[in-house]
């Protein structure tokens, strides 16, 4: 990792160690590495994300960059707006699922994905050795992009069966979670002909409703809410709307890993022989899946970059995380919630089956994730630990121990916040509580 960078752009306490100051001189940084406009910014629902773009916008335009404001916008909107209204870069203001008090800013490449890990380097290396380069021979100008939702919106319907889904007349859970999808979710089931109930759906920069990251134990009111309605299905965003979690018609909440495989299942009945790109951390399940349709997984280090870089590297249709972060590459190769749940009313439409029923004929097993505060020196002793305990495992990110076709547990440091996350995979729920609890315990002393 970079001095700047985590696993998915640059992020921040803001005032603390991410200031106007920083965003200043890594917006020159992002602007030698861009070389020329014009350059689309976006950004969420933070309290301190309005202040930030206008610093981002002006910072561009002092070095001669043109900008265009594409304002409140989820971060896929952002990236498919960069690629499909021809911008040079786009740069958008989020620290995704982060708590409140956080920010960051996340440089997206003319391809609208997310710039490499190489690519972060050079702006690294811009904003750590500063050259006489950043100032153009002019100002650039900033102008009003007010296409980004409704092409974002309608690149999303063109890929799924549009008439089928309208026809059947779902009824959709749409748990926003205050954060940015609340401004396109609606658009896009409203034009399916779903009926949308909407919870959380006021954007505000505390995430008041149940927090801006979407996990098991916070989701209560989303698997009430589908129970109570009788809904179709349920989704739940973080807060800036790359990243969605299902909830099936019995209100029971599906893990990133079991969504991707009911997701991959019907993409791969489609087209089979095809190139699965996700991280060393997501089920072992996805290999059976692939064999049954002869494609073949490729694993990356965690992160979206990794698995959005590779998918462009080698053509691959889809990739995944097990976070909820889900990738169609026939649309953009980055993590999506919104295309993801038109996928998922896709793949609905397309059988009588409900989501639980498809999901129950899916291979089987059980994961798990935890997570432990700790400096980044006790996160370091802990893999040395680690490492002594198990010389052979794999230290491509962190460790991954294995320990059987489907048991594994992977410890690697949060790229993103100051504590280490522990995943595993178990055969039975047995199994997987007493591997976590080994490692909990080895951990913690």
């Amino acid at each position: 990792m970079g001095r700047l960078f985590g696993t998915n752009g640059v992020r921040g306490i803001f005032g603390k160690d991410f200031t106007l100051d920083m965003v200043y001189h890594l917006t020159l940084a992002m602007a030698e590495y861009f070389g020329e406009g014009p350059i689309l910014v976006g950004r969420d629902g933070r309290h301190t994300s309005d202040m930030v773009s206008k610093v981002v916008c002006s910072t561009l335009n002092y070095a001669g960059l043109d900008t265009a404001d594409a304002g409140l916008v989820p971060t896929p909107c952002l990236e498919y707006s960069v690629k499909s209204l021809d911008y040079t870069g786009g740069i958008m203001v989020t620290a995704s699922h982060n708590p409140p008090e956080y920010n960051g800013l996340k440089p997206v490449a003319s391809d609208g994905v997310e710039i490499s890990r190489s690519d972060e380097c050079i702006i690294e290396e811009n904003y750590f050795n500063p050259t006489n380069k950043r100032r153009g021979p002019k100002f650039g100008s900033c102008t009003r992009e007010d296409r980004a939702i409704s092409t974002y919106v309608g690149g999303i319907q063109s890929h799924v069966d549009a008439q089928t889904i309208r026809k059947k007349r779902y009824t959709v859970v749409l748990d926003m979670g205050n954060g940015a999808q609340a401004v396109t979710a609606p658009l896009l089931c409203k034009s399916l002909n779903c009926n949308v109930v909407a919870i959380h759906d006021t954007i505000h920069g505390d995430f008041p409703g149940r927090g801006s990251e979407p996990t098991p134990e916070n989701l209560q009111n989303l698997s009430d809410t589908v129970k109570k309605n009788n809904a179709d299905i349920g989704v739940a965003f973080d807060g800036d709307g790359d990243r969605s979690i299902i909830c099936d018609e019995n209100g029971s909440i599906l893990t990133g890993d079991r969504s991707a495989l009911f997701l991959l299942n019907y993409i791969l009945k489609k087209q089979p022989n095809s190139t699965i790109i996700t991280c060393l951390n997501s089920a072992h399940t996805v290999d059976r899946l692939a064999e049954q349709y002869d494609s073949n997984v490729i694993r990356t280090k965690v992160g979206s970059v990794e698995v959005s870089r590779r998918m462009v590297d080698v053509g691959a249709p889809v990739g995944f995380e097990e976070n909820g972060g889900f990738m169609f590459g026939h649309h953009h190769q980055v993590r999506d919630g919104l295309m993801t749940l038109a996928l998922a009313l896709s793949a609905l439409a397309s059988t009588d089956n409900t989501i639980s029923e498809s999901v129950f004929k899916l291979p089987s097993s059980f994961t798990t994730k935890d997570k432990i505060h700790c400096k980044p020196e006790q996160s370091a002793r802990i893999l040395d630990k680690l490492y002594d305990m198990h010389p052979d495992a794999d230290r491509t990110d962190g460790i991954k121990i294995t320990l059987g076709t489907s048991t594994w547990v992977m410890v690697r440091p949060s790229g993103t916040e100051p504590l280490v996350r522990i995943y595993a995979e178990a055969p039975s729920l047995m199994e997987l509580d007493q591997l976590v609890s080994k490692y909990l315990n080895i951990i913690k002393s």
